[in-house]
């Protein structure tokens, strides 16, 4: 596995790729808010074999650049992973999203169905229901929180992030992982970026046209979600032609770290569709 920077319409990008150039189409995984690409980690090893695997730290998460006013949406982020696989000479993939990652994996099924082969979404968001409760209320109070020392944000984000968690162990040690790029005070600046970028906007544009996606689809679902509710999951699968859905019984928000070989699975029985 080899992780490398990418220049894209001036930013960097942060990828690693992994796997052979086989017969199989490629894999690309895109993670959702606040995480970055470690969240596939346990899931990469378990692809099957033959097919060129690709994992992105979307603009402003993990070792990619901030975002500088650049946009940070759904559409924007769909917009640079097609810029990627461009540049990458990808012609079209099976994409894999979680959180938010799943949203652009809507939005690029639906705006760019010939680059997208299978579809894989993983409590995503979609529609207009998101995003969460919290989310609305941070970002209402934005103006009396922007310029809080980072630390007493983050010590909030932490908590609400591990109760998406199973394994809380596991939870504790990927959130540190997740929230070091905000940990100053650029880094506090970039997470509003973010915060105040999380839109149903963009997921309720496609929503009506979820019924024209042709790829073969698997949705995965964690039961106890507390951010996205089971039912959210439901709804994709009742919109999107011929899906399957997959609800772990006593799975959380963040299923690909803690039920990694389901979602090998999934995608192994995805990938013979």
């Amino acid at each position: 596995m080899r992780g490398e920077f990418v220049d894209l319409s001036g930013v960097r990008l942060y990828y690693y790729a992994a796997g052979t150039r086989g017969a199989g189409e490629p894999i690309v995984f895109l993670h959702g808010f606040p995480t970055s690409g470690h969240l596939w980690s346990d899931v990469v090893p378990l692809v099957p074999s033959g097919h060129r695997v690709v994992v992105l730290d979307l603009l402003g998460y993990g070792r990619s650049d901030r975002p500088l006013g650049r946009p940070v949406s759904i559409r924007g982020h769909a917009d640079r992973v097609i810029e990627l696989l461009d540049l990458l000479g990808i012609n079209y993939a099976c994409v894999v999203g979680h959180d938010v990652g799943g949203g652009i994996a809507q939005w690029l099924a639906v705006r760019h169905p010939h680059r997208v082969s299978r579809l894989c979404l993983i409590d995503s968001v979609g529609f207009g229901e998101w995003p969460t409760r919290n989310v609305k209320l941070a970002r209402a109070m934005l103006p009396l929180t922007r310029h809080l020392p980072a630390t007493w944000l983050l010590s909030i984000l932490r908590s609400d992030l591990l109760r998406g968690y199973q394994d809380h162990d596991r939870g504790i040690r990927s959130i540190e992982l997740y929230v070091r790029p905000f940990a100053s005070p650029d880094g506090r600046d970039a997470f509003m970026e973010h915060l105040l970028a999380l839109e149903s906007a963009d997921t309720a544009a496609v929503a009506s046209r979820l019924k024209e996606i042709m790829a073969p689809t698997a949705i995965l679902w964690g039961r106890h979600d507390p951010f996205l509710p089971v039912e959210l999951g439901e709804r994709l699968h009742a919109a999107i032609p011929g899906s399957t859905l997959e609800v772990l019984t006593d799975g959380c928000h963040f299923v690909p770290e803690d039920a990694p070989a389901r979602v090998g699975d999934a995608l192994a029985a995805l990938l013979t569709r």
